[in-house]
C-alpha cells in the first residue's frame, strides 16, 4: 500500500501516460492504492453504475448503536467548537456494531448503489455520492447533504424547507465550489438542492444533492494526482473551514475512520469517476461495524442527529 505523497505521484505518473488505473485513498490522505487495471488483484472488486444481481433470500440485519449519552458527549464537543467560531459545519461520525447473515461478498454482490467497492476481506462500501467526475475536460462534483425518511408525510417539502438542512447544504456547496476553484476555471453551480431516492433493506430515504462544475486545463491528466491532493479530504464529510474542522473531528470521534469517508475511483485513460466512501461496513477485531454520521451546525438537535446517524445504517438490498 502506498503512503501519503506516493499516492499522488503514482496517479500523476499513470495519468500522464494515460494508463487506466484504479485508486483508493483514506480519509486523512495517509495511505492508499493506485493500481493499473491490468494489475488489479482478484480480491479487489468495484462496480460503477452496474445493476446488482437479484437477492432471493431473507435478510437478518441487526444494529447496536452506541449509547445516546456517549454520542451526546461527542456532539457537545463539536457544538461548542461551532459556537466558539472554530467551525461552521462539522461532520460527526460513529461506529455501529452490526450482525447480519450476509457476508461482505454478498453485500457487495447484491447491494443497489451507484458506486460499490469490496477491498479484500476488510471492508465493503456501497456509496450513493460522487466525489468528482471528469468528462471531456470538465470536472463535476455532487455534494450530498440532507437525509429524511421518505415515508414521512410531505418528506420532500420538509427536507427542502428545514432551516438547519438549508444552512448545512449552502455551506457545503460553497466549500466544494471553492475547492473546485483551486483546480478549475469557470466554476458554476449547475443544479442546486435536488432530491435523490435511496432504497434500503427496510425503508426509502430522500437525500438532497447539488451539481457543481468547472473547466480543467487541457493537460489535466498529467497532474491528476496533484488535483486530488488539493481537493481532499472531501468537504461533504468533514466540514468548513476544512483544516480546523478535521482537527475537531479527530478530537471528537472515538475511533479511526480509516478508509471510511475517503475516496475511490477509476481513470480510464481520458475520463475519471470517483466516489466518497460513505455507507461503509468494515471487518474489525470486534466484528462487523457500520460507519455513519451527519453534519452538525449551530442549529442541530442532538436527538435528531443521533437518529439520523442510526437511520444511515442499512444495506441497500431489496
Amino acid at each position: 500500500m502506498l503512503k501519503n505523497k506516493e499516492i499522488f505521484e503514482k496517479m500523476n505518473e499513470l495519468g500522464a501516460s494515460k494508463t487506466p488505473f484504479f485508486f483508493m485513498i483514506d480519509f486523512l490522505k495517509m495511505k492508499g492504492e493506485v493500481i493499473e487495471f491490468s494489475e488489479l488483484p482478484k480480491d479487489i472488486f468495484f462496480q460503477i453504475d452496474e445493476k446488482p444481481e437479484e437477492f432471493k433470500g431473507q435478510i437478518d440485519f441487526q444494529k447496536n448503536p452506541m449509547d445516546f449519552e456517549i454520542y451526546s458527549h461527542q456532539f457537545d464537543l463539536v457544538l461548542q467548537n461551532i459556537l466558539n467560531g472554530n467551525s461552521f459545519l462539522t461532520n460527526l461520525t460513529c461506529e455501529t456494531p452490526i450482525s447480519t447473515n450476509l457476508t461482505l461478498d454478498e453485500i457487495f454482490k447484491y447491494s443497489q448503489a451507484k458506486y460499490k467497492l469490496q477491498y479484500r476481506d476488510e471492508f465493503v462500501c456501497f456509496s450513493p455520492e460522487t466525489f468528482v467526475k471528469i468528462k471531456n475536460g470538465k470536472i463535476y462534483s455532487f455534494p450530498m447533504k440532507g437525509t429524511i425518511d421518505a415515508s414521512i408525510e410531505n418528506a420532500e417539502e420538509i427536507i427542502l424547507n428545514d432551516p438547519k438542512e438549508k444552512a448545512e447544504h449552502y455551506t457545503i456547496v460553497d466549500l466544494i465550489r471553492n475547492d473546485l476553484s483551486k483546480v478549475a476555471k469557470k466554476v458554476t453551480v449547475e443544479k442546486f438542492r435536488f432530491i435523490d431516492k435511496v432504497q434500503t433493506n427496510h425503508k426509502t430515504l430522500l437525500q438532497v444533492s447539488s451539481e457543481i462544475s468547472g473547466e480543467l486545463p487541457t493537460e489535466f491528466h498529467q497532474n491528476v494526482g496533484d488535483l486530488f491532493d488539493q481537493l481532499l479530504p472531501a468537504g461533504s464529510i468533514c466540514g468548513a473551514p476544512k483544516e480546523k474542522t478535521v482537527e475537531i473531528i479527530l478530537e471528537a470521534e472515538s475511533y479511526n475512520r480509516n478508509f471510511y469517508t475517503g475516496v475511490f475511483g477509476i481513470f480510464d485513460g481520458e475520463n475519471l469517476d470517483s466516489a466518497v466512501m460513505i455507507r461503509f461496513i468494515e471487518q474489525s477485531e470486534k466484528g462487523l461495524v457500520f460507519k455513519s454520521g451527519g453534519g452538525i451546525t449551530h442549529q442541530s438537535d442532538v436527538q435528531e442527529e443521533y437518529n439520523e446517524m442510526i437511520s444511515k445504517v442499512y444495506v441497500p438490498i431489496y
